[in-house]
């Protein structure tokens, strides 16, 4: 037995003849319909070329975005900056004038090595306990020596800076040089010092004074002589006051050089000095 189909709802959609009134259209409208016509392109290639633009534009339109907000955040942050900077006033200026690049220096009265009369100078401020003196006479004062001290063209003198802060054993290697001084060998003590550092810098204070003492003797210097000085402190002053003079020049840390002024600071390597010697031989 065949059931009827249901009947189908007409509520949805209505035909109206042409030109013919509804109820419905006859009520007034309270808002206006906009229809925005729909936008067909045919040709595939013209697609893809556009949409190509649009990602560009969309990407270099980011990238102008990004920049004008870095931009501004910059400027906002150099404005605080200086503003707080107003604020502090003085304090933001170094307390120390910088060194500058070429001061006049004393050679000192140690003895000079090298001509008296030879056209560069290079005074040298150092710490016998200083590894990076040390380390510049190892690699460096014998090429120095060779192509300029010895050939005439250049002299050196030695000043003391021992940084007794860091270095407690300094202060009287430095005394004992000027009593090895008062008996002609200067440079040979000092060679000597150097060379045996990592024995006497370690040691204590009273043991390092035994060492340092002991090293006169392997010099030829006379022992007696030598030790009594070296005890009585009889030199404490001058090293003092070299120490002074280089406090005057603003040098901070060892080794210290002025080469005919020009200011060399720590363990420079050969080719440093060559530069400056070489450009002072020609004037």
């Amino acid at each position: 037995m065949r059931k009827a189909a249901p009947a189908k709802p007409t509520t949805t959609t209505k035909k109206t003849t042409p030109g013919a009134k509804s109820v419905a259209s006859e009520k007034p409208k309270d808002h206006f319909n906009i229809r925005i016509p729909r936008l067909s392109f045919k040709e595939g290639t013209l697609n893809v070329y556009l949409v190509f633009v649009l990602v560009i534009f969309a990407f270099l339109l980011g990238m102008l975005t990004n920049k004008v907000l870095y931009l501004e955040n910059a400027m906002k942050t150099g404005t605080t900056a200086n503003t707080a900077a107003a604020a502090q006033g003085q304090d933001q200026l170094p307390t120390t004038a910088p060194p500058p690049q070429v001061v006049k220096v004393e050679n000192g009265t140690l003895p000079i090595l090298g001509d008296a009369d030879a056209k560069v100078t290079i005074v040298e401020f150092s710490d016998f306990q200083c590894p990076f003196c040390k380390r510049y006479l190892d690699e460096t004062y014998a090429q120095i020596k060779e192509k300029y001290i010895d050939t005439g063209k250049a002299k050196l003198t030695f000043r003391h800076y021992p940084l007794t802060s860091i270095h407690p054993n300094s202060q009287i290697a430095h005394e004992a040089s000027e009593c090895a001084n008062e008996q002609g060998k200067f440079w040979e003590y000092h060679d000597l010092l150097f060379a045996q550092q990592d024995t006497w810098s370690p040691q204590t204070l009273a043991d390092a004074t035994v060492s340092i003492i002991g090293y006169g003797g392997e010099i030829g210097l006379n022992t007696e002589q030598f030790k009594s000085c070296v005890e009585s402190e009889k030199f404490k002053a001058v090293v003092e006051e070299d120490l002074a003079a280089g406090n005057k020049v603003q040098v901070d840390g060892t080794p210290a050089f002025f080469v005919n002024g020009y200011r060399l600071v720590g363990a420079q390597p050969f080719s440093e000095f060559e530069k400056i010697i070489e450009e002072e031989l020609k004037k």
